[in-house]
């Protein structure tokens, strides 16, 4: 819980988590290009599924997204943010306690996607803009294989990655980019897609970055 210091993943060494400590050390929310101060396409996929306040979800690679700020404010009631930067968690915690106080139900979890090993099942996976940047195919199955295993069965999936049409590289790294047919196969046959689309991100300074989405539902 949010009283609680977060849990740091054994992973978190290397290269990749100092440079990810180094952008968000150096650039103001305004300077990135993921920011988005309304996660729209997030809640409306969310707004399609039957959750209950108390539904478990988790909120993949959330750096300082506001999606946990919307879900706070929607009364859930149990929730958790995980992201390789320890920058990214304690900037995004200390605005939810500015906001809400300490006592929320958010769980804080400093770790590496590519090989965190969830200790417990969640109605709702979702993660916007982390899953691109696994372009090694065995990152890529472990990701399947964990949020398989996290997901409860009849549980939902929510992830958008940079669309075929997006940019080759963000923030120094290189991405994998995915349509929906892409991503939906990677996934099968243990989740079944519901619905898909791309939309356009646009980043603070006004490019556009197109992105496809996806829900699915473990079988």
């Amino acid at each position: 819980m949010s009283g609680r210091p977060p849990r740091r993943h054994a992973s978190y060494t290397g290269r990749v988590s100092l440079q990810w400590e180094s952008t968000y050390q150096s650039k103001a929310d305004s300077e990135r290009s993921w920011t988005q101060k309304v996660p729209r396409e997030s809640l409306q996929l969310i707004d399609q599924l039957a959750l209950k306040l108390d539904d478990p979800i988790i909120d993949i690679g959330a750096g300082s997204s506001a999606l946990v700020d919307s879900l706070i404010s929607r009364l859930h009631t149990d929730i958790t943010v995980l992201d390789i930067s320890s920058t990214a968690i304690a900037e995004s915690r200390a605005r939810i306690e500015t906001t809400y106080g300490k006592n929320t139900a958010v769980h804080w979890i400093i770790a590496d996607i590519a090989i965190f090993s969830p200790d417990r099942s969640y109605a709702l996976w979702h993660d916007r803009a982390v899953f691109h940047f696994l372009i090694d195919r065995s990152d890529q199955q472990r990701y399947v294989q964990c949020a398989t295993r996290a997901v409860r069965p009849g549980g939902s999936l929510i992830i958008a990655t940079f669309s075929p049409e997006g940019p080759e590289m963000c923030s120094g790294f290189p991405v994998h980019r995915w349509s929906a047919g892409e991503l939906g196969g990677l996934f099968a046959p243990d989740f079944g897609v519901i619905e898909s689309f791309e939309r356009d991100h646009q980043t603070p300074w006004g490019s556009m970055q197109p992105f496809t989405w996806v829900l699915m539902r473990r079988n």
